[in-house]
């Protein structure tokens, strides 16, 4: 099984399902008991209200943590290979082109995904698949998006499926995969059945380049995996402070701009900006 090109990223896919669940029913559990403390405890609900609230609120933290994160080791480990490769020491600072280049993929992804209205059609289907469900997994829309963003953006998603293309070599996603498991369980608590559709999203996304490798490796320089990852390690930010309740962007419609610089950094280094 491991020479078939996709085995990598439907182990991945399968990792963030489990999790989900497994995540979901502590969640059911919890909400059972609360729900029967409350009954029995009425004067104690507020203050278990407070605690998911305060647990909901730390996830939150931690996406905007891991944004950060993204976008720092985007712009420090390019300045390094570029000392590297010129033997001088490295300037912790992301180059003006590259700059220029997110801006772009920003501007021009949220036009594109505001005429879509990508973050309205989702919301539509969250909120038809939360009637479905009876709306006992939390918001369905909001569980997809962060998740998708979480485990899609970077460069472990976008190298390790390269990899598994090309080479049949899945290591990296093996070990993507035991860290989304454990995302998926912790983000499967607080935010339901949405982060186990996520799984179809890693599946669509990590797929679709493992089985173009031959073809779109050549489009998947360094340059672009690096500013692809800051452009979405942004939107992560961007939805930490969403779930914070400091800011109501719509996400979705930003997705595009992910992709955006598998054009713009090509098109960037032919003008002579790179």
């Amino acid at each position: 099984m491991e020479r078939f090109a996709l085995w990598g990223t439907l182990v991945n896919a399968g990792a963030v399902i489990i999790g989900a669940l497994i995540g979901m029913l502590f969640g059911v559990i919890g909400y059972k008991k609360r729900k029967a403390a409350s009954k029995d405890a009425p004067t104690q609900a507020g203050g278990r209200g407070r605690l998911a609230d305060a647990i909901f609120s730390g996830l939150a933290l931690c996406v905007i943590m891991v944004g950060l994160d993204g976008v720092l080791k985007g712009a420090i480990n390019d300045r390094i290979a570029a000392a590297l490769s010129e033997g001088g020491v490295a300037e912790l600072a992301l180059p003006g082109e590259k700059t220029m280049v997110i801006i772009l993929s920003m501007v021009l992804g949220s036009i594109i995904g505001t005429l879509l209205d990508l973050d309205a059609r989702l919301t539509r289907l969250g909120e038809w698949l939360e009637k479905k469900t009876g709306n006992r997994f939390g918001n369905v829309a909001q569980g997809f998006v962060t998740a998708s963003l979480l485990f899609c953006v970077g460069s472990m998603a976008i190298v390790g499926s390269l990899n598994s293309g090309l080479t049949n070599d899945h290591s990296m996603l093996y070990t993507k995969s035991m860290l989304d498991f454990i995302s998926a369980t912790i983000f499967g608590y607080s935010l339901g059945f949405g982060v186990m559709l996520s799984a179809g999203a890693v599946l669509l996304y990590q797929g679709s380049i493992a089985l173009l490798a031959q073809w779109i490796s050549p489009l998947l320089t360094a340059d672009v995996i690096t500013t692809m990852t800051i452009t979405g390690s942004l939107l992560i930010v961007a939805l930490g402070l969403n779930l914070l309740g400091i800011t109501k962007i719509k996400i979705m419609n930003y997705l595009p701009a992910v992709f955006l610089p598998i054009a713009l950094e090509p098109l960037a280094a032919l003008v002579g900006l790179a």
